[in-house]
């Protein structure tokens, strides 16, 4: 047995269904999710406004909230129905505030101060979903743009929320989400031009096309970041496969290939947690 081949029959397997969550008629529903709006920047707003009526919970965190009235006003949509807006409220205009404290057709956002200083308001606004919708996944609007800092950071919260460690649970660190793996679901950044998830240890099913109908929203490109540390990986689907690859920041690094165009499934045997980023097709990032 091939070093690939015994990693495959060890290690846990993963299926992503991530058009889901984009296509206007999938084939079949996304999982249940929520939205939650970062402090960036809203583009492609009427792809979003779909992502944003399919969510059954959508909360921003703190000036997130700003970014949703400048979205409404830029192009006339319905962003009105948020259901919270958490963090330090440091960002949040009182303009804003007011908007989304307004009673409109009986809804009334809820507006919660919260001080830790040892989370970021992304963190409190995940874990607020987690506390009100368990197992649901999370869709983050408006990451990785603006700084580079904060883009990394985004990046970052991948791993926080999403890789089980516990010791993030025990006391050594204060910014406290549920390890519960019933009250964890997954988390994407969707950006203008991208969608992006962390594969943990494992292999991986993605299925980027579907053969029972549903638009093509996704476009050719691929990366797979190893941001974690040195990783290993083997690919299918992709048009530069890879068989036990080793790869890290200043070594080997696969970003910028590219799905087939005959590819259903893309798969990805990791073993460690790696970054995945997938671009999104031109006539959804331009509506």
């Amino acid at each position: 047995m091939t070093s690939s081949a015994a990693a495959d029959a060890a290690s846990p397997a993963y299926e992503w269904f991530p058009a889901r969550l984009l296509q206007q008629s999938p084939s079949h529903p996304a999982n249940p999710y929520a939205v939650v709006v970062l402090n960036q920047p809203l583009s492609a707003l009427e792809p979003i406004q779909h992502v944003w009526h399919g969510a059954k919970f959508r909360v921003a965190a703190d000036g997130g909230a700003n970014q949703l009235v400048d979205a409404l006003e830029a192009s006339k949509l319905d962003f009105k129905d948020l259901n919270a807006i958490v963090g330090d409220l440091d960002s949040l205009l009182p303009t804003t505030q007011q908007y989304f404290e307004t009673d409109v057709a009986g809804r009334v956002t809820e507006v919660i101060h919260d001080g830790n200083q040892y989370s970021t308001d992304f963190t409190k606004a995940v874990k607020l979903v987690r506390d009100r919708l368990p197992g649901v996944d999370v869709v983050a609007l408006g990451g990785l743009g603006g700084r580079v800092d904060q883009g990394v950071s985004q990046l970052h919260h991948l791993y926080l929320l999403d890789q089980p460690r516990p010791e993030l649970f025990s006391g050594l660190y204060q910014n406290k989400i549920s390890d519960d793996k019933g009250s964890r679901g997954r988390t994407f950044l969707l950006t203008s031009d991208s969608l992006v998830f962390l594969l943990l240890p494992g292999h991986h099913h993605i299925h980027v096309r579907e053969q029972l109908g549903g638009e093509e929203v996704f476009a050719k490109h691929i990366g797979i970041l190893p941001m974690q540390g040195p990783s290993v990986i083997t690919t299918k689907g992709l048009e530069w496969d890879i068989t036990d690859w080793p790869t890290e920041f200043g070594g080997q690094f696969s970003s910028s290939n590219h799905i087939l165009p005959e590819t259903l499934v893309v798969e990805v045997q990791t073993d460690r947690a790696v970054v995945f980023a997938m671009t999104l097709k031109e006539e959804w990032q331009s509506k």
